[in-house]
């Protein structure tokens, strides 16, 4: 039990108080300016990671082969901290620029890092929805003529499409959450506000910025569900009834 119920009823009022003043949201270090930094940086680095890894991905998950090496160095990428792949980055003074446009102080390194951690889901996703489309339509895709490249452009990448967007979706959520340990080497985003407020003992503003980051992540989420919804080439209803198992019916005599 808490013994300073007050204490934490006061953190709240201040979290409230501190979202509800326009003067926290505006101006230059302002929640909004974090924020569009934030989208920002998330942004950039999901669409490296989806120009790097997706091409790739859908001509191995075609070919069939070099998926178990692309998979298993996805799945190394995942074990290695990307705050730890941050701080070396910028400890090693690599690529050597400190300032980077909008995304300021170490926004190079910061970039790398989340770019790194966005490929694994990415590329394991991709690969996987390319490489399990059933034999028997790649089979009726080659009866018919097709070469391979008009079999992957007409058939395969419309099916493999809605596992390959919910990759991207897992990825942009992720990115986003992730983005708030640029603040821990000075860089952008609404991890600023986190890091001021807890250094500085100013609980309630800490707490509102990690309430914004939750809220925007939920949001994320659910406009990349609408948009892995809007891609799928197989309607729902029609998806829904083969993934539902055939029922065997009682016979009458």
């Amino acid at each position: 039990m808490d013994p300073h119920p007050g204490g934490v009823v006061n953190v709240f009022a201040d979290v409230w108080n501190h979202l509800a003043t326009a003067d926290s949201w505006t101006g230059r270090g302002g929640i909004l300016d974090y924020l569009v930094q934030q989208l920002l940086l998330t942004g950039t680095a999901l669409s490296l990671a989806v120009l790097l890894g997706l091409p790739a991905a859908l001509w191995l998950g075609h070919l069939g082969r070099g998926g178990f090496l692309a998979v298993n160095i996805s799945n190394v990428g995942r074990a290695v901290p990307t705050f730890a792949l941050l701080a070396l980055l910028v400890a090693a003074d690599w690529p050597g620029i400190a300032t980077f446009g909008p995304f300021g102080r170490a926004g190079i390194a910061t970039l790398i890092a989340l770019t790194l951690f966005a490929l694994p889901p990415i590329i394991t996703t991709t690969y996987v929805a390319v490489r399990e489309v059933a034999d028997d339509v790649k089979e009726a895709a080659r009866g018919m003529g097709m070469t391979g490249w008009q079999q992957f452009r007409r058939v395969e990448l419309p099916l493999a499409t809605h596992l390959v967007a919910g990759g991207v979706r897992l990825a942009l959520v992720q990115v986003w959450a992730t983005a708030t340990i640029a603040a821990l080497v000075a860089g952008p985003g609404l991890g600023r506000i986190i890091t001021d407020g807890f250094v500085n003992s100013d609980y309630g503003k800490g707490i509102a910025g990690a309430v914004v980051v939750a809220v925007v992540a939920l949001a994320l989420e659910v406009l990349a569900a609408l948009a892995q919804r809007a891609v799928d080439p197989i309607p729902r209803t029609a998806r829904r009834r083969t993934d539902v198992p055939p029922t065997t019916l009682p016979t009458t005599t």
